[in-house]
C-alpha cells in the first residue's frame, strides 16, 4: 500500500477493492530495491547499500507504515483502557513509545538487509524481491479477518461493503509470488507471515476492540522484518529460490 494523492478521487468500494494490488504493489517495490542493490553495491560496500536500501523504503512509502507502528506503540503501551489507547493512537505527539518501537524495527531492518546483502548466495536477491509482497499481504489478511474498531480513519474506506474477490486475487497472487520466486523458503516465509500478521491482529483487537489504520502499518513493518529475518536464515541453505530452478535442480 502506497500513500498517493489519487486515492482521493476514489469511491470507497473502489479503494476498498485495491487490497487485490497490494502484493502486485509490494513485488514492483521489490523490483526497485533489486535495482537499487545492484547499482549500488557496484559502488558502496554492503553496510551503505543496506542504508540506502532502508532509506528508500521508508521514503517512497513517506514513512505511512512507519508512522503507523509508531502510534500503535505509543497507544497499545502507553494506555490502560481500550477508549484511551485508541486516544493516544490519534494524538500527533509522539511518545517514548513510538521512539522506541521504531527505532529497534529499523535497527532489526538495517540488521537483516545488511546480513542478507552479505550473503553469497543468488537468494539474497529473490528475497529482496519477495519480501515486501509478503509484508503487504499481511495487511489484506488483517482488512479480512478482523473488525475497523473506528467510524471514520485512513482504514474505514476498505471496511465498506464486500471484499472477498479482492481479498482473494491478493491470496492468489502472495501465492504465486512466494512459490514461483521463493520457492520452498519462499512459501515457509509467507506461511510464518501470515501466522504472525493473524497473531498481531488477534493480539491488538483484544487491547482496542478491532483494528485501525495505524494498525496496518504497524504489522507491514513487523512483517517486513519477519519476513527479512527469516530469508537471511534460509537463504545460505538454498531454499529462496525460484520454482523452476528449484526444479531443474531435482
Amino acid at each position: 500500500m502506497f500513500p498517493t494523492a489519487l486515492s482521493r478521487g476514489l469511491n470507497q468500494a473502489a479503494i476498498s477493492d485495491s487490497r487485490a494490488y497490494f502484493p502486485l504493489v509490494g513485488l514492483l517495490l521489490g523490483g526497485a530495491l533489486v535495482g537499487l542493490e545492484w547499482g549500488a553495491g557496484k559502488i558502496f560496500p554492503p553496510y551503505l547499500t543496506a542504508a540506502l536500501l532502508l532509506v528508500f523504503l521508508v521514503a517512497v512509502t513517506r514513512g505511512l507504515h512507519l508512522d503507523g507502528l509508531m502510534d500503535v506503540c505509543d497507544g497499545l503501551f502507553g494506555g490502560f483502557t481500550r477508549e484511551r489507547r485508541l486516544e493516544i493512537m490519534r494524538d500527533s505527539n509522539v511518545g517514548a513509545f513510538a521512539v522506541a518501537g521504531a527505532v529497534s524495527v529499523l535497527l532489526l531492518k538495517y540488521g537483516a538487509l545488511l546480513s542478507l546483502l552479505s550473503l553469497d548466495a543468488d537468494g539474497r536477491r529473490w528475497s529482496l524481491l519477495l519480501f515486501p509482497s509478503l509484508s503487504r499481504w499481511s495487511m489484506v489478511l488483517l482488512l479480512g479477518a478482523f473488525p475497523y474498531v473506528r467510524d471514520q480513519g485512513l482504514g474505514s474506506p476498505f471496511h465498506q461493503g464486500s471484499a472477498k474477490l479482492a481479498t482473494s486475487i491478493a491470496g492468489v497472487v502472495a501465492i504465486l509470488a512466494a512459490v514461483l520466486i521463493g520457492g520452498i523458503g519462499g512459501a515457509g516465509i509467507l506461511l510464518g507471515v501470515s501466522v504472525l500478521a493473524w497473531l498481531l491482529g488477534k493480539g491488538m483487537v483484544s487491547l482496542l476492540g478491532g483494528l485501525t489504520g495505524d494498525t496496518y502499518g504497524a504489522a507491514n513493518e513487523v512483517t517486513e522484518v519477519a519476513a527479512l529475518v527469516a530469508a537471511v536464515a534460509l537463504v545460505p541453505h538454498g531454499w529462496v529460490q525460484p520454482l523452476p530452478i528449484i526444479l531443474g535442480g531435482i
